[in-house]
């Protein structure tokens, strides 16, 4: 018989050791009568989670600052009633449920954006314990409590299982009508938006926090930051979301991507008047607003009386110009759906106003199923800053893998794909762009006598095939149609005349 293999004597590495926590972690949440697929069990794991990290954060800064007060009461912190050997059972939860939950929704401030008992009190203010075994939940506990977020790389390595984990919830999500931007257009976004350290950076629809963690990660990207910069950097990274479930998802991906003191509004992004938004303005606006939403009339009336629509998506491009107003280096980048491209009645009177105070350079228009399979809407990325309008708005449109025809859930966008548009892009100034067969440039004057439409199509041939334009495509149709009925007529006369 063969030996046995010798058991290595090296500690597990921290993604197999956190590995196992999550996996642990699901399996004892699967066996809970309360929880049903990742839409129960991811917002279960997050709220613990959150309270995990903010306690290990306390205490951090209870020894770098010794006056420093923690923010929640002994009954409510985790190192008191997490610990091993506490409740568990019916005590454990007649304790979450009746006192600390309550508790923390509870929690007073002064009522500024930023003040973490605020903060909190929003945080939970719609979560639920939704665990039926309070043994069950007592083991989860256990599993959550050997993650230590004062320690870099259980930080680190948490934040990619926590991020796979949001995908599968988002794939989720999708079955029950939300979608999420995937993470490769993001990453391509942000790369061309290009964030600076010190600037200001907003995401209005933030959702589970993608576009933010991204915008973190590129402007820490540099090995030569000093620790001041960094703090800047995450003081700039600033958020809202009006759900409370992506609010939430939103402020545990940014603690465990390293923004400890995450500036992410729980509130509706439209419910500021212009001068406040104004007020409150950032240098950069990334993001996705909902596609097809519908606000209420309270919302409408702080829009312009000329520019008022119930439809989400023209009052978020409003509302990141007003953002962007007093930035004297403020751009955007704002993923739309093809309506705002042609819409010539209220749109046409925004992307006036937008031409008029801003300069939008470019407009990459993505192939359909970017989305799939939650929204089949094709969709595009305005890109924009301050400043004159340019004589030319470039366009690109960017192709399908060769072969493909469109994207699916198990084959969706890649970021390698890309490569094109990026190498394409120039600088800072857009200098040395050229026409090729996936970009173009059309004139601004051409753009405002077609009454500010946007829905133009690529004039350049690729391998042969012309671009013609529909009313063109459908009078040929109509006519063929006509020569085919001919065709059918004759042949019955023929077949009428014919003896057997």
């Amino acid at each position: 018989m063969s030996p046995a293999p010798a058991r290595s004597n090296e500690p597990q590495t921290t993604r197999a050791r956190l590995a196992a926590v999550i996996t642990e972690s699901r399996t004892i949440m699967r066996k809970d009568a309360g929880l049903n697929g990742e839409l129960d069990r991811l917002p279960q794991m997050a709220w613990l989670l959150f309270l995990k990290a903010f306690d290990d954060l306390e205490k951090q800064r209870a020894v770098q600052q010794r006056d420093y007060r923690p923010i929640l009461d002994d009954d409510l912190r985790w190192s008191s009633w997490a610990e091993t050997n506490g409740r568990t059972g019916n005590a454990l939860l007649t304790f979450v449920d009746g006192t600390l939950l309550p508790g923390l929704r509870e929690l007073k401030g002064t009522g500024q954006a930023t003040d973490p008992h605020d903060t909190l009190a929003r945080v939970f203010q719609d979560v639920q314990n939704r665990m039926l075994s309070g043994h069950l939940l007592r083991e989860l506990i256990n599993q959550l409590d050997k993650v230590e977020f004062t320690n870099s790389d259980d930080i680190h390595t948490m934040a990619h299982l926590y991020e796979s984990m949001l995908r599968e919830m988002r794939d989720a999500a999708g079955d029950s009508g939300e979608f999420y931007t995937p993470r490769p257009l993001v990453r391509f976004v942000v790369g061309r938006i290009d964030p600076k350290p010190g600037e200001r950076v907003l995401d209005p629809a933030a959702g589970t926090g993608g576009f933010l963690v991204e915008s973190f990660e590129h402007m820490i990207a540099a090995s030569d930051l000093t620790a001041a910069q960094v703090k800047a950097v995450k003081e700039g990274i600033r958020g809202i979301e009006k759900k409370p479930l992506p609010y939430l998802l939103c402020l545990v991906n940014l603690l465990l991507h390293g923004v400890d003191q995450p500036h992410v509004t729980g509130a509706d992004a439209l419910g500021f008047d212009p001068a406040e938004m104004q007020r409150t303005g950032v240098d950069v606006v990334v993001t996705t607003p909902p596609f097809g939403g519908e606000e209420e009339a309270s919302i409408l009336g702080n829009f312009p009386s000329a520019k008022r629509t119930s439809e989400t998506v023209w009052l978020f491009l409003q509302a990141a110009m007003a953002r962007l107003e007093r930035s004297r280096t403020g751009r955007c980048a704002i993923v739309v759906p093809d309506s705002v491209l042609f819409d010539q009645g209220i749109g046409a009177k925004i992307k006036k106003d937008l031409l008029s105070r801003f300069n939008l350079h470019t407009v990459v228009r993505l192939p359909n199923g970017v989305f799939a399979p939650y929204t089949l809407i094709p969709s595009n990325v305005l890109f924009f800053e301050k400043g004159e309008q340019q004589p030319h708005v470039w366009f690109y449109e960017h192709p399908l893998p060769e072969g493909r025809k469109n994207y699916t859930k198990t084959k969706p966008l890649r970021y390698e794909e890309f490569a094109g548009c990026e190498a394409w892009w120039g600088g800072g100034t857009h200098a040395g762009r050229e026409e090729n067969e996936h970009a173009w440039k059309v004139a601004v004057s051409d753009i405002v006598a077609g009454g500010y439409n946007l829905d133009l199509r690529n004039p350049h041939p690729a391998d042969g095939v012309t671009h013609r334009p529909p009313a063109e495509l459908v009078a040929e149709l109509i006519e063929t149609e006509r020569e085919i009925l001919g065709l059918l007529e004759e042949l019955q006369r023929e077949i009428k005349d014919f003896s057997w």
